[in-house]
C-alpha cells in the first residue's frame, strides 16, 4: 500500500488527489494519514543523518576508539541532548563501533631474591588529589627493528600519564627515567606513593635509590594481582595496564617500521590525545579528559585556599 500512496504523492501535482484515490480505490483520509507519517519519517531520517555526521566526526577524532558511552559524553559536551539509546541505534545502523580491548600478556617478571616494598595502596586505586599516588608499568611495542619498551607512571587522581620513557631494553633505567620525568614536571607531592608490581625493574636498587632521593614512598602489589574499576563499574586490570590497552587499541598500528617512528607516534598519542582529549568517566564530574580532571582539582584547591 505504501507504493500506492507514494505514487499518489508523486502525481498529485498533475492530477487531483481525489481522482487518484478514486482510480486506485483508496480512501483520501488514509492517504493523508500516510502522508503525515511520511513527513515525520523524513524528518526523523534527516535528524538521524545529521546526528550520524556528528558521531562520525567524534569517532574519527578518537581514532575510531569511542563507543556509545564516550560518543554520548562527547555530544553532550558539544551541547547536544540526545538519548543514549538513539545514539546506539544510529551507530549500529551505520556500522560505527568503538574498539574492543584485548587481554595483555604481562611483561614484568618477579625478581627471585629481591625484597619487595609493602603494599601502601591495598587495592585502593583512587586518590584525593594529583601527585599523591602513581602507578607504574612496562609494555612492549613491536617494530621492524625489534621491541620498543615503554615505561609509564600514571597519576591515579587524574589518570594522566605524567612520566614515560622508551628504549630498546627494559632494564631498571627505563622506569627510573620515566619517574624522573614525572618528578621534573613538578606535580608530585612530598611522600607521593609510587606503586608497581614486583617485577625486577621495580625491585632494583637503582629505582629504590631514586625514589628515596625524590622523597617518595615505594609500594608494590603482587605481580599481576592489582585491580581497578574503570568507569567505576567494571573490574579491569590495574590502571597502568588499562592505559596500555587503550594505547594499543586506539593508536591502531600493529607494528611500526622502526623504533623512531613508534616513539614519535606514542609521544603524540600521550601528549596530544590521551592526556588532553580522551574522555573518561569521573564519579563526581562526569566525562572529562585527564587534563580537565587535574584542572578541576587545581581549581578546587585554589577555592579552598
Amino acid at each position: 500500500m505504501s507504493e500506492v500512496y507514494a505514487f499518489i504523492e508523486a502525481e498529485k501535482t498533475t492530477h487531483h488527489v481525489a481522482l487518484l484515490c478514486r482510480l486506485l480505490k483508496v480512501a483520501r483520509s488514509s492517504f493523508y494519514a500516510w502522508l503525515a507519517g511520511e513527513q515525520a519519517r523524513r524528518a526523523r531520517k534527516a535528524a538521524d543523518d545529521a546526528l550520524a555526521h556528528e558521531i562520525t566526526v567524534l569517532h574519527l577524532a578518537s581514532r575510531g576508539a569511542y563507543g556509545v558511552p564516550r560518543i554520548h559524553a562527547g555530544l553532550r559536551r558539544l551541547g547536544y541532548r540526545v538519548n543514549r539509546k538513539r545514539i546506539e541505534r544510529v551507530m549500529r545502523e551505520r556500522g560505527i563501533s568503538g574498539v574492543t580491548r584485548r587481554k595483555r600478556k604481562g611483561l614484568t617478571r618477579p625478581a627471585k631474591k629481591a625484597v619487595p616494598a609493602p603494599d601502601l595502596l591495598g587495592r585502593d586505586f583512587t586518590a584525593a588529589a594529583p601527585g599523591m599516588k602513581l602507578v607504574g608499568d612496562i609494555t612492549y611495542i613491536p617494530t621492524g627493528e625489534g621491541w620498543l619498551y615503554l615505561a609509564t607512571w600514571l597519576d591515579l587522581a587524574t589518570r594522566e600519564i605524567i612520566g614515560y620513557s622508551m628504549a630498546d631494553h627494559h632494564r631498571a633505567s627505563l622506569v627510573v627515567g620515566a619517574l624522573r620525568m614525572a618528578a621534573g614536571r613538578g606535580r608530585l607531592q612530598p611522600g607521593c606513593i609510587a606503586h608497581s608490581d614486583r617485577g625486577s625493574e621495580y625491585t632494583s636498587d637503582e629505582l629504590r635509590h631514586e625514589i628515596n632521593r625524590l622523597g617518595l614512598r615505594q609500594s608494590m602489589g603482587r605481580t599481576g594481582s592489582c585491580f581497578d574499576c574503570e568507569d567505576d563499574r567494571v573490574p579491569l586490570n590495574a590502571a597502568a595496564e588499562s592505559f596500555f590497552a587503550v594505547l594499543k587499541e586506539e593508536i591502531g598500528t600493529r607494528q611500526w617500521p622502526d623504533r623512531a617512528s613508534a616513539r614519535t607516534e606514542i609521544f603524540a598519542f600521550i601528549e596530544t590525545f590521551y592526556n588532553r582529549k580522551r574522555l573518561r568517566r569521573h564519579p563526581v564530574w562526569g566525562y572529562l579528559t585527564p587534563l580537565e580532571t587535574r584542572q578541576r582539582h587545581e581549581q578546587g584547591h585554589a577555592l579552598a585556599a
